[in-house]
């Protein structure tokens, strides 16, 4: 009838519900269908089993319905039939993803289908001998079973040997197939798709037998346990690969777990490669008029035709279906073609499958998806089961690359998204190497909130940060992306990081979101191998020392970013010797559902220790190794090795007195003289009047001078508390008094500039010494 899932519903026990009791196909799940609704509901079971006659709902239909709410955009059709008079009310459910539903002929033939249906009383309560021979009952909550004469005989007991024991039958069961019978025996409840499934069981002699287990839980009452019936049979008939239900269903279900096309991929050719002793398999999307080629088994090159590894090289990128006419007729066609051996093909496709080739399409959403290739290189046999197992692959598989396709575009959004909220490029350190590695989670599409930033720093300072924003979503990702440019933008005004950390906090509270976020910020002195940790909420640094040993740093720290306004964010000194590695992380490369942080960052500690701080990107990937994707991981390293050159530096406090640039100037030259440059004093004095003058002039408050000497060149700076920043004036009259300093400073200096320091501004000025 062309449907991709059926399933019936018949009354409880209350007769309040519709329940599932039977199904098939795809798993329920992904049409968003229940497993039970209300009788006096409006669903489309209710309907049909209160009019007692078949109701067919389009997609439009649908949308509207309380089905709906499980479906945001059902783009499938949903048929409820009624049954048999003897099924008691019961109803036949089946569901359609052609896009015009089922024809006349398909709702014939459901409703032959559902006039078929039967139910007659599951066996239960019935004394021994009354089961059928291939049937049994099982109670829940003590393990007896009663069990038909075929069952005993498939276990090779007699009817005096079985103790009535559940534990007797596993016991002759394969030891590697106990745990999906267990999985049943002991379950207090089965879902739909775990009714069915085989095992196999010991012989004295032979290979083990396979057997086929069918079964559903039926819902004990009062003084009665919920008892599990069903049947065994043998599966050594059913057993040839190709004819096997449970195989599709099997691949229903991978399908429907697949994330990715690559994911899809694999499924197909683990569905298909053994069943059918294919010696190879290709998936390819087709986008447009090329197939792009996703999976190929075996993937070595020299496994496929030569035109297909001088044409489209290794890396299997993408061909034109025009190159290969043959396919883009089956393609057109939109069904399985299958060619036997010496069939005339373009060598493209011949050499796939020498002794037989099949191709076959992959339909959805009423268009082509992508195909698939299947080839043999001795003679093969084609017969209709394994045509009807073609078929049926075809089908999920087209609309599973549908989804997989919209996934992977998605995650390559989102993917770029969270790429453009992180640094493009870490800087180069005076002193120092860091790397950094970005994870993203890998189940669902939600943006994370990690994130990590290297901020350099006037006077040879870094700042190293990372974060994270609760939860994953939009919403988490834009707040991380706030939160990383307020910490920066404090940052480089100049505040001390628990100033920096406290700004932060209050700006996260007064944007009043429902979302708190985690944060570690470590400021380091290049020159002096010294630094402050300030931590809200978040993991403390791990230090790596030159010796080997490794430890957590005991960083006493505050409540996590906007969650109270006032918090405290106390400093923690930290001393950095040459060849100290220190690590930051987020907490989702530590913590998973088998170990605490605890545990995690004693096992970071331990991996730190053996490694090899010379090749730090060898480093932060080894820590990253088989790490859990459950959440997003933001990793920041730094080496600290000391500057090779220590900057020379001097201060002087300019007083507001009349003599306050002489005083300047001569601080200055005593410098000089004592650095061996005196010979530089003209510029650099004339700089310095400049700048002390207009800060002086200008300004209100301290002003500071300071001189450093560093690699060649000399750096004046001259601090003051106005936050305003010097104009260069465009254009000065002849007439004009003054406001030539700045074009002066210009002339003298290599470079020249302003930078904010806390609550004021820092100009400076940077005079490269010729020797």
């Amino acid at each position: 009838a062309g449907a991709t899932f059926a399933a019936v519903y018949t009354p409880d026990e209350s007769g309040d519900l519709l329940c599932l009791v039977e199904s098939a196909g795809v798993p329920r799940t992904v049409y968003g269908l229940r497993d039970s609704y209300p009788r006096t509901g409006h669903s489309a079971v209710s309907d049909a089993h209160r009019g007692r006659r078949p109701v067919w709902v389009s997609p439009a239909e649908l949308a509207a319905r309380a089905e709906s709410r499980r479906t945001p955009s059902p783009r499938f059709h949903l048929a409820a039939l009624p049954t048999h008079p003897d099924t008691v009310g019961a109803c036949l459910l089946a569901v359609s993803e052609d896009e015009h539903g089922f024809d006349p002929e398909q709702r014939k033939s459901l409703e032959l289908i559902a006039d078929a249906v039967s139910s007659p009383a599951p066996p239960g309560r019935a004394e021994r001998g009354e089961l059928p021979s291939n049937a049994f009952t099982l109670a829940m909550d003590s393990g007896r079973a009663e069990v038909g004469d075929e069952i005993l005989r498939l276990f090779g007991l007699a009817r005096d040997d079985f103790d009535g024991r559940v534990e007797t039958l596993l016991g002759l069961t394969v030891p590697e197939d106990l745990p999906s019978l267990m999985s049943v025996v002991e379950a207090d409840h089965m879902s739909v798709g775990e009714r069915e499934l085989e095992f196999r069981v010991l012989r004295p002699a032979g290979p083990p037998r396979w057997l086929r287990l069918r079964g559903r839980l039926l819902p004990g009452g009062e003084g009665r346990p919920a008892l599990l019936v069903g049947t065994v049979v043998d599966a050594a008939g059913l057993r040839s690969d190709v004819t096997d239900v449970a195989r599709v269903q099997r691949l229903a279900a991978a399908l429907a777990t697949a994330g990715t096309v690559r994911d899809v991929g694999q499924a197909v050719v683990t569905a298909l490669r053994r069943p059918l002793r294919a010696d190879r398999i290709a998936l390819a999307e087709l986008e447009h008029d090329r197939l792009v080629v996703t999976v190929l088994d075996p993937p070595a090159p020299e496994d496929w035709p030569e035109l297909w590894r001088t044409e489209w090289r290794t890396e299997w990128p993408d061909a034109p279906v025009r190159a290969m006419p043959t396919l883009g007729a089956a393609l057109r066609e939109g069904r399985a073609q299958i060619w036997p051996a010496g069939t005339p093909l373009e060598p493209a496709l011949a050499e796939v499958g020498p002794g037989g080739l099949a191709v076959l399409p992959l339909p959805a959403a009423g268009r082509m998806a992508g195909v698939c290739l299947i080839g043999w290189d001795s003679p093969h046999d084609f017969g209709p089961d394994e045509r009807a197992l073609l078929t049926a692959t075809a089908g999920l598989a087209g609309q599973a690359l549908m989804r997989a396709r919209a996934f992977d575009a998605e995650h390559e959004l989102v993917g770029m998204l969270q790429r453009q909220l992180l640094p493009r490029r870490l800087p180069v350190l005076p002193g120092a190497v860091a790397v950094a590695r970005y994870l993203p989670a890998t189940a669902g599409l939600e943006l994370g909130g990690d994130w990590y930033d290297v901020i350099p720093l006037p006077d040879h300072h870094v700042a190293l940060v990372i974060g994270d924003v609760q939860g994953h979503s939009a919403a988490a990702a834009t707040l991380m992306g706030q939160m990383r440019t307020a910490l920066r933008a404090y940052a480089v005004e100049g505040h001390p990081p628990d100033v920096v950390v406290s700004h932060a906090n209050r700006l996260l509270v007064d944007m009043e979101t429902d979302l708190f976020a985690t944060c570690a910020y470590v400021d380091v002195d290049m020159e002096e191998g010294t630094a402050w940790c300030v931590r809200a909420g978040h993991l403390p640094p791990v230090l790596r020392r030159p010796d080997g040993s490794t430890k957590a740093v005991e960083a006493e720290g505050g409540p996590p970013l906007g969650v109270v306004a006032q918090a405290d964010f106390p400093m923690t000194p930290l001393r950095l010797q040459p060849g100290t590695l220190l690590a930051l992380t987020t907490d989702g490369l530590v913590e998973s559902a088998d170990a605490d942080i605890d545990q995690g960052m004693d096992r970071l500690a331990h991996r730190l220790a053996g490694s090899d701080p010379a090749h730090l990107g060898l480093v932060a990937d080894a820590l990253l190794t088989g790490a859990r994707r459950s959440d997003d991981i933001a990793l920041l390293l730094m080496r600290y090795d000391g500057m090779a050159v220590r900057p020379r530096r001097e201060s002087w406090t300019v007083w507001r007195v009349p003599e306050a640039v002489r005083h300047a100037r001569r601080f200055t030259n005593r410098t000089l003289r004592a650095w061996g440059i005196a010979e530089h004093a003209d510029a650099v004095l004339l700089i310095v009047s400049e700048l002390v003058t207009n800060a002086l002039v200008h300004t209100d408050g301290p002003v500071r001078l300071d001189l450093t000497l560093v690699g060649g060149r000399l750096r004046v700076a001259v601090a003051d508390n106005s936050p305003r920043t010097p104009v260069k004036p465009t254009s000065i009259g002849w007439e004009a008094t003054g406001g030539r300093g700045l074009l002066l400073v210009e002339a003298m200096s290599a470079s020249w500039g302003t930078v904010p320091v806390s609550g004021g501004k820092q100009v400076w000025s940077e005079i490269v010494l010729e020797p």
